[in-house]
């Protein structure tokens, strides 16, 4: 991994409890950065924001609420002066299952969590971004955005949604400063894949846990997805299951 340096820079985290957000924030810190972890499980975020210190501030937020995310946005730039990064990585699998037999309120709420959560996260850090002229946003994305898995309809739907939001809100803001762009990790050795193992529905499921990557992968992604050289990416995907873009990060 290259040396990137984020002294003096800030980066807000969603979902940022477990996973690949709580692996971003490690990383983060250890380049520097200020780190904002915002997430509904308030004892975990507080407990890693204890390990990072003092350059760490534990959000509760559910970004499925747009007060709360603003509120959390607009407490990061009040505590460290300002918000360079925004990682939109909040999201859940579930419900898993056949369209048929699902329960519209859980998929519904997925769209929630997924979806509204991330334009949430774009329009409370754009307009602070825009004033400051410079800024970066990524969006976890998935192999999901671009094809149909069986029993993921709820998070296919969702992550497709990400995808064009992506697209758009990059579309309307790369010539006021920002970089806009989405992670697609591949399956990654988190919570998540225990809970799409245990349903047991398609191919995913199926894999071993030794075939995922770990969440540090992705985090480390990020970190390089915050210079100039993922800047052909602006507006797009990178895919983490691409070994050239492995190579760059320094993964391999």
């Amino acid at each position: 991994m290259k040396n990137i340096d984020m002294v003096g820079k800030t980066v807000l985290i969603t979902g940022a409890s477990r996973g690949i957000g709580e692996a971003a924030a490690y990383v983060f810190a250890e380049a520097g950065a200020n780190v904002a972890l915002v997430a509904r499980s308030t004892d975990e975020i507080a407990e890693i924001a204890g390990k990072i210190g003092e350059k760490a501030l534990a959000i509760p937020c559910d970004v499925s609420r747009y007060s709360d995310v603003a509120m959390a946005v607009s407490a990061t730039a009040q505590t460290f002066g300002g918000l360079d990064v925004l990682i939109n990585n909040a999201g859940i699998v579930d419900p898993i299952g056949h369209l048929q037999d699902t329960d519209p309120e859980a998929w519904a709420r997925t769209i929630d969590i997924n979806l509204k959560g991330v334009m949430h996260g774009l329009h409370a850090a754009m307009p602070g971004m825009i004033a400051q002229g410079h800024g970066t946003i990524i969006n976890i994305s998935s192999g999901a955005a671009h094809g149909p898995v069986e029993g993921w309809t709820a998070y296919c739907s969702s992550k497709a949604g990400v995808y064009m939001l992506t697209r758009a809100a990059d579309k309307e803001s790369r010539d006021k400063g920002l970089r806009i762009m989405g992670l697609s990790p591949g399956t990654v050795a988190t919570q998540m894949q225990r809970e799409i193992k245990a349903s047991g529905i398609n191919p995913v499921s199926q894999l071993d846990w030794s075939d995922h990557i770990p969440p540090e992968w992705p985090a480390k992604a990020l970190l390089w997805m915050c210079t100039p050289e993922a800047d052909p990416f602006l507006g797009d995907d990178v895919s983490l299951r691409d070994d050239d873009i492995r190579k760059q990060v320094g993964l391999t």
